[in-house]
């Protein structure tokens, strides 16, 4: 397993700026209608491992179908670096876009596949 590190990120004019404390052996790709579009590469966190540094003004909320999960973009270059929702046990999580991380080669890591357009 790997060690927790902390990386930075954000959107593509830098409005958004992220931390996030991530273990990052793998990123998964998930292939709902939101995620598969916007190519995402994502690795999970709980909100305690999560911290928006900049751009909380800058946001706008996005939300789908039954309305659980959080898909902020910026208002101002339209990028969705993290989104976030309660996971399966009731706790706050974040989906980072692993391709928003400042430097790393995202898709380098091996790649775990999920089937969200089961859900």
């Amino acid at each position: 397993m790997s060690e927790t590190k902390a990386y930075t990120g954000g959107c593509h004019c830098g409005k958004v700026r992220f931390e996030a404390q991530i273990a990052l052996e793998k990123v998964t790709a998930c292939n709902c209608s939101i995620c598969s579009k916007a190519g995402w590469l994502l690795a999970f966190v709980p909100a305690a491992q999560f911290k928006l540094i900049a751009g909380e003004g800058a946001v706008t909320d996005y939300q789908f179908a039954k309305k659980h999960l959080h898909h902020p973009f910026c208002a101002t270059c339209g990028i969705r670096s993290y989104s976030y929702g309660e996971s399966g046990k009731g706790d706050l999580m974040y989906a980072v876009n692993t391709r928003c991380l400042d430097d790393l080669d995202a898709p380098a890591l091996p790649v775990s596949h999920f089937d969200g357009k089961a859900l």
